[in-house]
């Protein structure tokens, strides 16, 4: 191509500037050959940015100079340039995208070497794509068609050792049933693309891609890791997962890369990974191979919507048609049930565990012809009616380790998975499901003791039950809406290996809110957003306190204190029982927050957590800020303004009260309510929408809270003994976050010990030393030489300044123990 000022290409004409200019100074590659190259790869590359936003990353003046990245279209842009308009916290961003190979000349045009992408599809006409909120967290309008895993070779390891890493995820994705692509990167390693044969939400995506990477990594411990540290990196392969999130982008494949030499993303084959002397190709090598045809063929196909499911939609709705076949059954007839595997793990003469399904039928049998209008407390004891549904039950497993057994009714059998820290109770968690072997139904209602030596020893109790509707049920993916006592939603199991599978609350629409749930009531939560720009209109402020979650339940003479985390902490704060009397013959379940008040008047966590061992004085309250029951009445579903006036009724019973209150609402607006919170040293503000109804166990932004410092729970995996005034003592912490593989250690805390909080902890600690780390990475040699490993058990509260580059905690200060979580909570 001549170093022409203007070029006609798909009917545009596109003027071009400083043809001549060198781009790449190491070969002499010039603005001129970056636009050929681009002309020339329009037609495989195209089918793999179509329907994405492009962020592009310019070298206006080459790759020697300062690259910016760019996201927003400028002013000038011509009118064919196709783009779509997204919605930001605080802004609107218009993308550029790619139709055709104008589009790809006119960013050559502009020196964007590299062209960046989301995993992600534009959503149709009318459907607003929004990455911050179509997350973990999201509405679920956007979807991704394929998965993406970039591996980065650390220091002083090859790309062939980065191919060998790329074969066994090959290998794993083939498994899973996943057509994978391989793509050397144009930098230092390899991307492994991966085909979904439905598209789903990013945070899907995200999570099996994060399975995929930890489980290489704990398999090859030596040549792979899975942790974001760069110190960890040394002598491995960095598999990066995180960029299948909603937010994240990366390098589109074919786009040429910002390095010394004009590297591109090339498409490879397995065959090349599997031989010795790979490299990273020049454009020129990727031109003349693209004349054979796109290596990523498949990869990126349109999608018809005749054959997309339905249930991949924000409607929520079943794809009646491509399910009913599933989801009818023939009422007479009774399923092949095979048992073998269950029957052959245990002994019918040694365990009282339940061997069929004839209770579940004379039960089933009993509630068909029962009249409707029966006492539904007749049917406490049994899960369901026949006219309800099919049923689910999650039963607590005290085995050698505890974990929660969640079953489904399906084709005569429950389907059964083991669950470590049970199911996610917020959509931004997901939780490890292990499918086991199937069960009787009448294990629905087996609690008890499995005798030691047999399969399963130890204590058996029901933690939840209820009926459940099927939405999908699919070898590789099951989805279920929920109606038990303690959880509710849309939960959705996607397998992820031969028997590993991740459960994840799908969070589209609330989850159902159900009375009968007081029984085990569960605390709202709130999300983390800025609270300032609310209005007094609509949203209503209250204090954030620095203490204890507590519900306080009065009923029929039973007085209850529980944490958030389901904890009967009744027996820790005696002086609390005082509020019973105060209530006197009311019937009433109470939101608060316990806390310690110091002598300046703040709530402080750290006099709370160590109140038994400090003679610094304090007064112990219990603030209360919303009510759930009261008197035979259920207020879930009240909005809050009428249940902030049925609270604000029960004041005058605490009025004598040494330690029950209900604190005055903030002044409005949210700014306002922040600047009175750090005036008089509040932890924060807690935001709620006046009309917002009371979603217990579930965290909606319906409530928001904004801090005005950073806290964080974590647990103790070890200790290191101090020097000079803390000599004998315990000098440092070191703790971590519990992942599903493990603790993954953030650093050490030092500071904001008391004497006594030392000399505590010392004696909480003693029985719990055990020999080896607890923590995933391997600490630092000065670190690790003079620990002492504990059992990760204990949970406490750390106030930090911010993260640091390594993923440790920076200056973190000790605030106390969580009495009321456990390292299954975080």
């Amino acid at each position: 191509m001549a170093p022409s000022q203007s070029l006609e290409i798909d009917g545009h004409t596109i003027a071009l500037t400083n043809l001549g200019k060198v781009l790449y100074p190491a070969t002499g590659t010039r603005k001129v050959d970056v636009v050929d190259y681009y002309t020339r790869i329009a037609d495989v590359m195209l089918p793999h940015l179509r329907g994405r936003l492009i962020t592009r990353k310019r070298w206006p003046n080459g790759v020697e100079s300062t690259p910016f990245f760019e996201k927003d279209l400028p002013s000038g842009v011509p009118e064919w340039i196709p783009r779509h308009a997204v919605a930001h916290s605080g802004r609107t961003i218009t993308y550029a995208m790619a139709d055709s190979a104008a589009v790809l000349v006119w960013l050559a045009q502009m020196a964007a070497l590299e062209l960046h992408t989301p995993q992600w599809l534009v959503p149709p006409p009318g459907v607003q794509a929004d990455p911050e909120k179509s997350g973990p967290k999201g509405l679920g309008e956007i979807r991704a068609n394929r998965l993406v895993l970039d591996l980065d070779p650390g220091p002083d390891v090859s790309l062939d050792e980065c191919a060998q890493v790329a074969l066994m995820m090959h290998e794993m994705l083939d498994g899973a049933g996943l057509a994978s692509y391989p793509v050397t990167s144009g930098g230092k390693g390899i991307h492994v693309y991966a085909r979904f044969d439905r598209p789903v939400a990013p945070d899907s995506a995200r999570t099996v891609a994060r399975e995929i990477a930890s489980t290489l990594a704990a398999a090859h411990p030596k040549t792979i890791t899975a942790t974001m540290s760069k110190s960890e990196r040394a002598g491995r392969v960095f598999i990066d997962w995180s960029q299948n999130s909603a937010s994240k982008t990366t390098l589109a494949p074919y786009s040429m890369r910002g390095r010394e030499e004009p590297w591109v993303a090339a498409p490879r084959t397995w065959d090349e990974l599997a031989g010795p002397g790979l490299t990273q190709l020049h454009f020129g090598e990727v031109l003349e191979r693209a004349a054979d045809g796109d290596l990523l063929d498949g990869l990126d196909d349109p999608y018809s919507p005749d054959t997309d499911d339905a249930t991949t939609t924000t409607s929520g709705s079943a794809d009646s048609a491509d399910d009913s076949e599933e989801q009818v059954e023939d009422a007479g007839a009774r399923p092949v049930v095979d048992l073998s595997t269950y029957r052959a793990k245990r002994d019918a003469s040694k365990t009282p565990e339940p061997f069929g399904d004839e209770a579940h039928r004379r039960r089933r049998a009993q509630s068909s012809d029962s009249d409707d209008e029966s006492d539904p407390e007749d049917s406490d004891d049994t899960v369901s009616a026949a006219s309800a549904g099919p049923i689910f039950v999650i039963q607590e497993h005290h085995a050698r380790r505890l974990h929660y057994d969640f079953r489904l009714e399906r084709d005569g059998v429950l389907v059964s998975w083991a669950v470590p820290k049970n199911l996610p109770t917020d959509s931004g968690q997901n939780r490890l499901a292990v499918h086991t072997e199937d069960h009787p139904l009448d294990y629905a209602d087996f609690s008890g003791d499995i005798p030691g030596g047999e399969y399963g020893a130890g204590h058996v109790e029901i933690w939840d039950r209820g009926t459940y509707e099927t939405e999908k049920w699919r070898d590789s993916e099951v989805i279920v809406r929920l109606h038990g006592e303690r959880i509710q939603g849309r939960y959705a199991l996607i397998k992820t290996g031969d028997k590993n599978w991740l459960a994840h609350l799908m969070s589209d629409e609330p989850r159902p809110i159900l009375p009968d749930s007081l029984t085990h009531p569960r605390p709202m939560l709130a999300t983390d957003e800025p609270v300032e720009r609310l209005d007094g209109r609509d949203w209503a402020f209250e204090g954030k306190w620095d203490g204890y979650r507590i519900l306080l339940r009065s009923i029929d003479g039973d007085f209850r204190l529980t944490s958030r985390s389901g904890i009967d902490m009744t027996d820790d704060f005696p002086e609390l029982r005082s509020a019973a009397d105060e209530l006197g013959l009311i019937d009433v379940v109470l939101d608060g927050e316990v806390v310690a008040v110091d002598s300046a008047g703040h709530t402080n966590f750290t006099l709370l957590a160590s109140r038994s061992n400090t003679a610094e004085a304090y007064s112990l309250k219990l603030y209360l800020f919303d009510i759930l029951y009261l008197n035979g009445t259920s207020l879930l579903r009240k909005p809050w303004s009428e249940r902030r006036q049925l609270l604000e009724a029960l004041a005058p019973a605490f009025k004598e009260s040494a330690y029950v209150e209900i604190p005055p609402l903030l002044p409005a607006p949210g700014s306002a309510a922040v600047r009175h919170s750090r005036d008089h040293g509040l932890e924060g503000v807690i935001a709620k929408r006046r009309t917002s109804t009371y979603q217990q166990g579930r965290r909606s932004s319906q409530w928001r809270k904004q801090k005005n410092w950073s806290d964080i729970e974590v647990v103790i995996g070890g200790y290191r003994l101090g020097r000079g005034n803390r000599e004998g003592a315990i000098g440092s912490l070191l703790v971590g976050l519990p992942e599903e593989t493990g603790l993954r250690y953030v650093g050490r805390v030092g500071t904001g010990f008391t004497e006594a909080s030392l000399k505590s902890l010392a004696e909480e600690l003693k029985p719990l030393e055990i020999s080896r780390s607890p923590f995933l990475e391997k600490l630092d040699r000065p670190v690790a030489s003079t620990a002492t490993w504990v059992l990760p058990k204990i949970v406490g509260e750390v106030r930090f300044m911010d993260w640091t580059s390594t993923g440790h905690l920076r200056h973190p200060s000790w605030r106390g123990i969580r009495r009321d979580k456990l390292p299954g909570d975080l």
